[in-house]
């Protein structure tokens, strides 16, 4: 059996990230003053899967964006939800 362990994609959830955040209409200055950034470098960084937010980040950005943490993430779960189900 191959194990395949649950991961996040950096690069598709900053993508997810930017595209929830303009869909809603924000700028990259209003999501930073929402958050209560002095600089919008961690914003940019998440947006090109450099780095993921913190969880407190990520809840929050939720919430302005009206939408699920879950929504915000992007990993490999259609890669193990057949595993999981055959277990």
């Amino acid at each position: 059996m191959v194990t395949v362990f649950p991961q996040i994609d950096l690069v598709a959830t900053g993508k997810r990230i930017k595209e929830m955040r303009e869909r809603r209409g924000f700028t990259v200055r209003e999501l930073q003053d929402f958050l209560g950034f002095n600089e919008p470098v961690a914003i940019y960084k998440w947006q090109r899967g450099v780095c993921l937010p913190t969880f407190d980040n990520m809840y929050a950005m939720a919430c302005l964006f009206n939408c699920s943490i879950d929504e915000l993430l992007v990993g490999n779960r259609e890669e193990i939800t057949p595993l999981l189900e055959a277990a």
